[in-house]
C-alpha cells in the first residue's frame, strides 16, 4: 500500500423522514458520501442513514456550505409535507369537537326538561360530527393545492444545491 492509496473517511450519521429517504441519499451522493447503513427506526416514521466520503475532497468549506443549505431545504420540504395530513386532522377534528360542544348543550338542555332546545342543539351536533369527516378530505385537498407549489420550489432548490456540489466534486 503506497502514501497515495490512502483514503482517510469522515463519517456522517443522519435520522431522516423515511418517506424521504431516497430524496435524501441521492442528495447526499452529490455532496461525496456513501451509503454505508440504512436502519428504520422501530416505532418511529424515521430511518437512521450512516454515510462516508473521503476526508481530502477539494473544496470542502464549499461542499458544507451547500450540504447545509440542502439539508435545510429538505427539512422544510419534510415539514411541507406533514402538513399535508397534519393540517386538515387538525381541521376536522375541531370541526367535530364544536359539534361535540353542541351535544353538551343539547344533554344539558335536556337534563333541564328543554326539549326543543335540546332538539335544537343535537341537529348541529350530528352535523358536526358528519361533516368532521368531510372536512378531512375538503381540507387535505386545499392543503395540497396551497403547499404542492411551495415543495415543488423547495424540491427544486434543493436539487440546485445538489448540483452545484456535483459539478464541485467533477
Amino acid at each position: 500500500m503506497t502514501e497515495s492509496d490512502f483514503v482517510a473517511f469522515e463519517y456522517l450519521e443522519q435520522q431522516i423522514p423515511k418517506a424521504m429517504q431516497n430524496n435524501y441519499i441521492d442528495g447526499y451522493m452529490n455532496f461525496g458520501w456513501q451509503v454505508t447503513d440504512r436502519t428504520p427506526d422501530i416505532g418511529k416514521s424515521t430511518v437512521t442513514l450512516k454515510l462516508k466520503r473521503d476526508r481530502n475532497l477539494p473544496e470542502k468549506a464549499a461542499l458544507n456550505r451547500l450540504q447545509k443549505q440542502f439539508e435545510q431545504e429538505m427539512a422544510a420540504a419534510a415539514g411541507l409535507e406533514r402538513s399535508k395530513s397534519s393540517v386538515p386532522t387538525v381541521v376536522a377534528m375541531t370541526v367535530g369537537l364544536i359539534g361535540t360542544a353542541f351535544m353538551a348543550g343539547s344533554v344539558f338542555a335536556v337534563t333541564n326538561q328543554m326539549v326543543i332546545l335540546c332538539a335544537i342543539l343535537a341537529v348541529p351536533a350530528f352535523l358536526g360530527w358528519a361533516l368532521g369527516y368531510f372536512s378531512y378530505g375538503w381540507a387535505k385537498t386545499r392543503r395540497i393545492a396551497k403547499v404542492g407549489p411551495i415543495l415543488e420550489q423547495s424540491y427544486d432548490n434543493a436539487a440546485n444545491y445538489c448540483q452545484q456540489a456535483f459539478q464541485l466534486l467533477h
